[in-house]
């Protein structure tokens, strides 16, 4: 579980029922509620029962309310020790902020994206995929939106060390590609809301057909990490001007660094040859006119 008990409820979300969709998000709207209120005063606060309030903490993990109060209060906690470290009030862009402001908050939310990303990251599950990678017949790596540009550069990275890794930009030619990987193929899709159809189809191809699949995404209870045999989980945040697109995208190619350079350890001596040869090859390149 992640150590951000804020961010343990947005991934939370989508396996919640109506009435625990209420709580999440009154706490997410206000989280010092939690810390202020005993529970039956925030099960008043959310207009739903006290029963409510407890069976949705032991749903996203907790014990009980008691546990999810001291998580709450370490989340807010570190959270405002990392605001005063960047000088912000809050994490929101608003329209009548300052260049310097807007600096600061961008800057925050970034960090706290790599820094969470880091601090919660499955290492087993990291290593398994990397053990996967390392067999591969071939790689399939499916993204679209923004997360197709997470999907490019870890090509690029697998593909400049000789790993036989494929990206694509068509749904119509990764749906009939994960259709044909088959065992020791693998499948790694890409989506921060783990809700993109056409990535969770590809994954569901992928893995009828005997690949590995493997999906990075901010939900790990999302369609698309039921589709996978391992999940790599990002901790980004959202906030009003950044939807899906930066913080986000920012843990997803932190996460792909983590991954690559856990590949080029395992391999080190092809990986650096290959890295030297496809350096040399570019800046040898001249145009003649």
């Amino acid at each position: 579980m992640s150590t951000d008990a804020l961010l343990v409820l947005r991934q939370a979300i989508p396996r919640l029922s109506a009435a625990e969709t209420r709580v999440a998000e009154t706490i997410i709207g206000t989280p010092s509620l939690v810390v202020e209120l005993t529970i039956t005063e925030l099960a008043k606060a959310c207009g739903t029962s006290q029963a409510t309030v407890a069976r949705f903490c032991q749903t996203i993990g907790y014990t009980g309310y008691r546990e999810f109060r001291v998580a709450v209060a370490t989340s807010t906690s570190r959270e405002q020790a990392e605001r005063d470290r960047f000088e912000v009030d809050d994490a929101d862009i608003d329209p009548d902020d300052s260049v310097e402001t807007v600096v600061a908050k961008v800057a925050y939310q970034e960090v706290q994206a790599i820094e969470l990303t880091a601090r919660s990251l499955d290492r087993d599950a990291l290593d398994a995929v990397v053990d996967a990678l390392l067999v591969a017949l071939r790689i399939d790596i499916i993204g679209f939106g923004s997360s197709n540009l997470t999907a490019q550069d870890l090509h690029q990275k697998l593909y400049r060390i000789g790993m036989p890794a494929n990206t694509f930009v068509d749904a119509h030619l990764a749906l009939p590609s994960a259709a044909l990987l088959g065992p020791g193929g693998v499948a790694i899709g890409i989506s921060h809301s783990g809700l993109t159809v056409e990535t969770e189809q590809a994954m569901q191809l992928a893995r009828a057909a005997g690949a590995t699949t493997v999906c990075i995404t901010n939900f790990p209870d999302s369609p698309i990490a039921s589709r996978c045999d391992l999940v790599l989980a990002t901790q980004a945040r959202e906030s009003r001007y950044r939807s899906g697109a930066m913080s986000s995208r920012i843990a997803q190619l932190a996460l792909v660094d983590l991954l690559f350079i856990r590949v080029a350890q395992r391999r080190y001596d092809a990986a650096a040859e290959s890295l030297r040869v496809t350096y040399e090859s570019i800046q040898d390149h001249r145009i003649d006119t």
